[in-house]
C-alpha cells in the first residue's frame, strides 16, 4: 500500500483519535503525500533533521517527539507548534525563557516514566503534582497535555500503563491554572496504539504503519 493508502486506512481505524504522522527519518515528499491524504499532525525527534528538510513540507502542525538538549530548545521553540517530549523542571524552565524571548507562549506536554525505566527520561506519576505547582509563575509556557512511551512489554502490562497515564490525566484535567489546559494524552505508537486508544488516548504516534508496510 502506499503512504496515501496508509493513513486513510489509519484515519479510518482511529475515528476521533488524533493521529501524530511521526516522521523520523522520512523524506518531505513522502511526508506531503501523508499530509495530503489527511495527516495534519507531523511529529519529529530531532531538530537539526526537521530544520532540513521543513521548507519543503505542506501547511501542518509540527510536534517535536525526542529527547530535547538544552542547546537546542531556542531552535525547536522556533520550529515546533508543541513540544511533547518535557522531561524536567529545567527543560521547562529553559523553553519558557527562550518563549519569552521570542514572544510566543509554548504549547508543552508533560512526559512521564509510566514504567519507571531508568534508561528513559520523563516526571514520576507523584511528580506531576508539585510540577505543576512550580510552574503557575511561567507565562510562555502552556502545560496542554500528557505523553508517554510505555516499556516495550505484553500487551496486558502495556495496557496497565495506558490505564495508569488515564488515571493521571483525568486527575491533572481538574487543574485549574492559568498556564494549564491539559487536553491531550498522547500514548500509543504503531505496536500498540490500539490498546492505547481503548484505554482513552486522545492522540497516538504512528510512523511505522505509515511510512512501512502496513500489516493488518
Amino acid at each position: 500500500m502506499t503512504v496515501y493508502q496508509n493513513v486513510k486506512a489509519v484515519l479510518k481505524e482511529l475515528g476521533n483519535t488524533k493521529l501524530v504522522c511521526v516522521t523520523k527519518t522520512i523524506d518531505a515528499q513522502r511526508i506531503n503525500e501523508s499530509i495530503r491524504a489527511g495527516a495534519t499532525i507531523i511529529g519529529e525527534s530531532k531538530v537539526q533533521e526537521y530544520e532540513s528538510k521543513c521548507d519543503d513540507l505542506l501547511p501542518c502542525e509540527k510536534h517535536f517527539i525526542g529527547h530535547l538538549q538544552s542547546k537546542k530548545v531556542k531552535k525547536a521553540v522556533q520550529l515546533f507548534d508543541v513540544i511533547q517530549s518535557v522531561d524536567s523542571l529545567k527543560l521547562i524552565q529553559d523553553i519558557n525563557k527562550k518563549a519569552w524571548e521570542l514572544g510566543k507562549v509554548q504549547k508543552i506536554f508533560l512526559q512521564i516514566n509510566i514504567g519507571k525505566e531508568p534508561q528513559k527520561f520523563g516526571f514520576a506519576e507523584d511528580e506531576i503534582a508539585q510540577v505543576i505547582t512550580e510552574i503557575h509563575g511561567f507565562k510562555n509556557i502552556n502545560v496542554a497535555g500528557l505523553m508517554c512511551i510505555p516499556p516495550f512489554d505484553s500487551p496486558e502490562q502495556t495496557r496497565s500503563c495506558f490505564k495508569r497515564m488515564k488515571a493521571l490525566f483525568d486527575e491533572m484535567q481538574q487543574t485549574y491554572q492559568e498556564n494549564v489546559d491539559i487536553q491531550e494524552l498522547s500514548m500509543g505508537m504503531s505496536s500498540d496504539y490500539r490498546i492505547a486508544i481503548e484505554e482513552g488516548a486522545t492522540m497516538v504516534r504512528i510512523g511505522s504503519s505509515i511510512f512501512g508496510d502496513r500489516k493488518y
